[in-house]
């Protein structure tokens, strides 16, 4: 019975429970899609990560979700990178990953042990709030941004810790960012207990109801702040019930640097 090695991560995490959950499994080649997506569903955590050596420092990297593979996955490249670094002795400071539709990411160690992402950041267009929207989300934002996802802003980090939107219906609205499906919403309110932003990310679209924490959210957030509040480095707090997130931001250009840290809380093998 082949075994595959298997590491689980909370990323954005300063101990455990904390962040979000990402399995993550090296790989000498990569399975048949069919067989990364059923360990995937089998793992039943926001994303299961996959990388296979592609040079020095070098690894192809790939994130499932239980239900589809996604362009782009902050906390899973992450927890990738810790578990590099962390438990499989990776000596250098600095870690590339090459991906298909996001490009080359790189994850660089600072001298605190804290990891920083270089991530890309599109561009975002201000759209009308649409009643079906207010409605779907239980309260109505004061604007909203079209981009990778659909960016809701909304007066009080209260307002948006409090919101209970309706998943199913969620799920068909919203904007189609490029190679990711409707029903991915992010919604955020300037402020926040010691921080600058308060967030949660909703992704019914993509086979998850709430993501803990979520960079590739962050990418968009970061320039949303930037363009409405001036504010080009950030933290911030994505307020999932019960675990919690943070996660620091620095827009430059077109590109966001993520800064967090990981723990690992689970490994040993896959048996396929």
């Amino acid at each position: 019975m082949p075994e595959l090695p298997f590491y689980q991560v909370d990323a954005f995490a300063s101990k455990p429970f904390e962040g979000n959950q990402a399995c993550v499994m090296p790989l000498d080649k990569f399975l048949p899609d069919e067989t990364l997506q059923a360990i995937a569903a089998e793992n039943n955590v926001a994303e299961t990560a996959y990388i296979v050596p592609a040079g020095e420092g070098v690894w192809t990297l790939r994130w499932f979700t239980p239900a589809v593979e996604v362009p782009l996955c902050g906390h899973a490249t992450l927890g990738t990178a810790h578990v590099l670094f962390e438990e499989l002795g990776f000596a250098g400071d600095m870690i590339a990953f090459d991906t298909v539709k996001s490009g080359r990411l790189t994850v660089r160690r600072l001298a605190d042990g804290q990891l920083e992402m270089d991530f890309p950041s599109a561009p975002v267009t201000e759209i009308p709030v649409t009643d079906e929207v207010a409605a779907a989300l239980g309260a109505r934002p004061v604007q909203a941004w079209g981009g990778m996802f659909y960016a809701a802003r909304f007066e009080t980090p209260e307002d948006v810790t409090g919101l209970k939107p309706d998943l199913k219906a969620l799920k068909d609205l919203g904007v189609p960012g490029d190679g990711w499906d409707r029903g991915n919403f992010g919604c955020f309110a300037a402020g926040g207990t010691g921080v600058d932003v308060t967030s949660r990310f909703f992704a019914p679209g993509s086979g998850i109801d709430e993501d803990p924490a979520t960079g590739s959210w962050h990418t968009m957030l970061a320039r949303v702040m930037s363009e409405r509040f001036g504010l080009d480095q950030l933290s911030c707090h994505q307020a999932f019930p019960g675990r919690g997130a943070r996660i620091d931001t620095t827009l430059q250009g077109d590109r966001v640097k993520l800064i967090g840290s990981s723990v690992t809380v689970i490994k040993g093998s896959f048996r396929l």
